[in-house]
């Protein structure tokens, strides 16, 4: 630590031991406080603060905006108050201060990230292309239909056996998360192609054999599911491509034509409908101030803007 810091060391030091020996905490989260506190102390010096008591949130807000323009995560900006608040308890329980100037603070919020989606052009390029007639092109693009046809978790369509599929009636059965089965709808396209691969391996048919297996006939794992989609995005579209961003576009593409939440919900398998909001590419951000804008009693007055 620099030498201008040494009027805030004790303290510090003292809250460092306390974490370890009264709290217990890991020797990870400790070096993590250490880590934030000692950033604070910096900044501290720099403003001739030489000790605890000065800092407010006059002085505590602007660091907070320079660490946000700096391009720190909301996430780190939140364990960063979290350490100071925890700090500052610690002082006042110690008597050695009289405010908490984190108290009130919060970081930006995180956005939602949400996953990248395939246009319906991007998606009929990668279906459309003409598969080699090898075994494992078959498999492959086996998978790369269902995913995009029924929705599925990688982990749902990694655990598929063969009679969870009842072609003739283009339905799927999936175990998803809670143990919780679904019957899914299965597309022509992909009815075919999954009785092109069946039929390339006669085997398959056996009762509780896996639908999707390895060149040593085992269960192809998730990893290397990942692997087969990455490979086929980067060859067909030359993008990056995951099972995720095809259960993303399924739903977006339902979404896009039908507009029905609660359907594609149950599509989904998610329980609480507010988890479809999200995970789908629908801008709710922008229908909300279309909202605004246009309801007669939803109009903000000049004053509010």
């Amino acid at each position: 630590m620099m030498p201008e810091h040494t009027a805030l060391l004790p303290a510090l030091q003292a809250f460092l031991h306390h974490l370890q020996t009264e709290r217990q905490v890991s020797a990870q989260t400790v070096t993590a406080y250490q880590r934030d506190l000692q950033a604070l102390a910096s900044a501290m010096a720099e403003q001739h603060l030489d000790s605890w008591q000065q800092l407010d949130q006059a002085h505590l807000r602007p660091m907070l905006a320079r660490r946000h323009q700096r391009g720190q995560s909301p996430r780190s900006l939140q364990r960063w108050l979290s350490a100071i608040r925890s700090f500052y308890r610690y002082l006042q329980r110690e008597g050695q201060c009289t405010h908490n100037p984190a108290q009130d603070l919060r970081a930006p919020k995180a956005g939602h990230k949400l996953p990248k989606t395939l246009d319906t052009d991007r998606a009929a390029q990668l279906f459309n292309q003409s598969a080699e007639p090898d075994w494992i092109a078959l498999r492959d693009n086996a998978m790369l239909e269902l995913f995009y046809s029924s929705g599925l978790r990688l982990a749902e369509l990694a655990a598929l056996n063969t009679q969870d599929l009842d072609l003739s009636q283009g339905e799927v059965r999936v175990t998803g998360k809670g143990n919780k089965t679904r019957i899914l709808p299965v597309g022509r396209k992909a009815r075919e192609a999954l009785n092109t691969w069946l039929a390339a391996h006669p085997r398959l048919e056996a009762t509780g054999s896996p639908l999707f297996v390895s060149q040593r006939g085992q269960r192809l794992g998730h990893r290397a599911i990942q692997l087969r989609v990455r490979q086929a995005g980067q060859q067909m579209l030359g993008q990056n491509l995951h099972p995720h961003m095809l259960r993303h576009s399924f739903a977006s593409h339902l979404l896009e034509s039908s507009s029905d939440l609660r359907a594609v919900q149950e599509l989904l398998g998610h329980a609480d409908i507010s988890t479809t909001q999200v995970y789908t590419h629908l801008d709710f951000q922008h229908l909300a101030q279309v909202y605004d804008r246009a309801h007669p009693r939803a109009k903000r007055k000049p004053s509010d803007s």
